[in-house]
Protein backbone atom coordinates (compact mmCIF):
# COMPACT_ATOMS: atom_id res chain seq x y z
CA UNK A 1 0.00 0.00 0.00
CA UNK A 2 1.45 3.37 -0.92
CA UNK A 3 0.95 5.92 1.43
CA UNK A 4 -0.72 9.20 0.59
CA UNK A 5 1.34 11.77 -0.93
CA UNK A 6 0.80 14.63 1.68
CA UNK A 7 2.17 11.96 4.60
CA UNK A 8 5.12 11.59 2.55
CA UNK A 9 5.86 15.11 1.85
CA UNK A 10 5.23 15.17 6.15
CA UNK A 11 8.18 12.86 6.62
CA UNK A 12 10.07 14.71 4.08
CA UNK A 13 10.01 17.96 5.49
CA UNK A 14 10.40 16.64 9.08
CA UNK A 15 13.12 14.66 7.96
CA UNK A 16 15.02 17.57 6.54
CA UNK A 17 14.77 20.14 9.22
CA UNK A 18 15.68 17.22 11.69
CA UNK A 19 18.81 16.24 10.14
CA UNK A 20 19.87 19.79 9.57
CA UNK A 21 19.16 20.63 13.51
CA UNK A 22 21.19 17.44 13.93
CA UNK A 23 23.92 18.70 11.71
CA UNK A 24 24.12 21.86 13.29
CA UNK A 25 24.65 20.62 16.74
CA UNK A 26 27.07 18.75 15.21
CA UNK A 27 28.98 21.80 14.29
CA UNK A 28 28.41 23.69 17.75
CA UNK A 29 29.27 21.03 19.25
CA UNK A 30 31.73 18.71 17.67
CA UNK A 31 32.23 15.09 18.68
CA UNK A 32 35.58 15.12 20.41
CA UNK A 33 38.13 11.51 19.56
CA UNK A 34 37.84 10.61 22.96
CA UNK A 35 33.84 10.07 22.85
CA UNK A 36 31.40 10.80 20.55
CA UNK A 37 29.00 12.48 23.22
CA UNK A 38 27.48 14.63 21.24
CA UNK A 39 25.36 12.08 19.12
CA UNK A 40 25.09 10.09 22.62
CA UNK A 41 23.09 12.86 23.68
CA UNK A 42 21.45 13.44 20.17
CA UNK A 43 19.78 9.94 20.34
CA UNK A 44 18.75 10.10 23.56
CA UNK A 45 16.83 13.35 23.46
CA UNK A 46 15.38 12.18 20.46
CA UNK A 47 14.31 8.53 21.78
CA UNK A 48 12.76 10.71 24.91
CA UNK A 49 10.95 13.25 22.58
CA UNK A 50 9.57 10.44 20.04
CA UNK A 51 8.31 8.45 23.30
CA UNK A 52 6.30 11.62 24.05
CA UNK A 53 4.95 12.33 20.89
CA UNK A 54 1.77 9.74 21.79
CA UNK A 55 0.76 12.32 24.78
CA UNK A 56 0.67 15.14 22.95
CA UNK A 57 -2.90 15.52 21.66
CA UNK A 58 -2.71 17.37 18.11
CA UNK A 59 -0.03 15.00 17.30
CA UNK A 60 -2.43 11.69 18.18
CA UNK A 61 -5.06 13.61 16.57
CA UNK A 62 -3.35 13.70 13.04
CA UNK A 63 -1.41 11.85 11.20
CA UNK A 64 0.02 14.49 9.15
CA UNK A 65 1.34 15.75 12.66
CA UNK A 66 2.89 11.88 13.52
CA UNK A 67 4.09 11.62 10.38
CA UNK A 68 6.22 15.12 10.34
CA UNK A 69 7.69 14.48 14.00
CA UNK A 70 8.13 11.05 14.19
CA UNK A 71 9.76 9.26 11.12
CA UNK A 72 10.37 12.60 10.09
CA UNK A 73 11.47 15.27 12.36
CA UNK A 74 12.66 12.58 15.26
CA UNK A 75 13.42 10.38 12.67
CA UNK A 76 16.05 12.44 10.69
CA UNK A 77 17.38 14.33 14.13
CA UNK A 78 18.32 10.65 15.45
CA UNK A 79 21.33 8.28 13.93
CA UNK A 80 21.99 5.21 13.96
CA UNK A 81 24.20 5.01 10.93
CA UNK A 82 26.86 7.55 12.92
CA UNK A 83 25.98 5.68 16.42
CA UNK A 84 27.25 2.88 13.88
CA UNK A 85 30.24 4.51 12.20
CA UNK A 86 31.87 5.78 15.22
CA UNK A 87 31.67 2.41 17.37
CA UNK A 88 33.77 1.32 13.79
CA UNK A 89 36.20 4.38 14.65
CA UNK A 90 36.82 3.42 18.60
CA UNK A 91 37.50 -0.12 17.78
CA UNK A 92 39.25 0.84 14.53
CA UNK A 93 41.27 2.85 16.86
CA UNK A 94 41.76 -0.37 19.36
CA UNK A 95 39.56 1.39 21.80
CA UNK A 96 37.33 -1.67 22.66
CA UNK A 97 36.52 -0.46 26.14
CA UNK A 98 35.35 3.01 24.67
CA UNK A 99 33.49 1.12 21.98
CA UNK A 100 31.62 -1.09 24.34
CA UNK A 101 30.73 1.77 26.20
CA UNK A 102 29.08 3.68 23.93
CA UNK A 103 27.25 1.43 22.17
CA UNK A 104 25.75 -0.57 25.59
CA UNK A 105 26.00 3.20 26.72
CA UNK A 106 23.88 4.20 23.78
CA UNK A 107 20.74 1.72 24.00
CA UNK A 108 20.45 1.53 28.02
CA UNK A 109 20.20 5.69 28.03
CA UNK A 110 17.94 5.32 24.74
CA UNK A 111 15.68 2.44 26.70
CA UNK A 112 16.12 4.96 29.96
CA UNK A 113 14.62 7.95 28.27
CA UNK A 114 11.66 5.80 26.38
CA UNK A 115 10.94 4.54 29.99
CA UNK A 116 10.59 8.17 31.40
CA UNK A 117 9.11 9.29 29.01
CA UNK A 118 6.43 6.31 29.12
CA UNK A 119 6.11 7.50 32.75
CA UNK A 120 4.94 11.03 31.97
CA UNK A 121 3.33 10.85 29.86
CA UNK A 122 -0.92 10.24 30.23
CA UNK A 123 -1.74 6.27 29.02
CA UNK A 124 -5.02 6.83 27.91
CA UNK A 125 -7.53 9.58 26.86
CA UNK A 126 -8.88 10.04 30.18
CA UNK A 127 -5.48 10.10 31.55
CA UNK A 128 -4.72 12.84 28.75
CA UNK A 129 -8.28 14.90 29.79
CA UNK A 130 -7.00 14.71 33.82
CA UNK A 131 -3.40 15.52 33.32
CA UNK A 132 -4.89 18.74 31.07
CA UNK A 133 -7.44 19.63 34.35
CA UNK A 134 -10.36 18.72 32.01
CA UNK A 135 -13.42 16.64 33.08
CA UNK A 136 -13.17 12.72 33.09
Amino acid sequence: MTPPLRLTLAVAAGGAIGAVARHLLGEWVPDRAAFPWTTLTINVVGSFLLALLPAVAFVRRSPIWTAALGPGLLGGFTTLSAYAEQSRSLLADDRAGAAAAYLGGTLAACLVAVVLAGLLSPRTEQDAVAAAGGDE
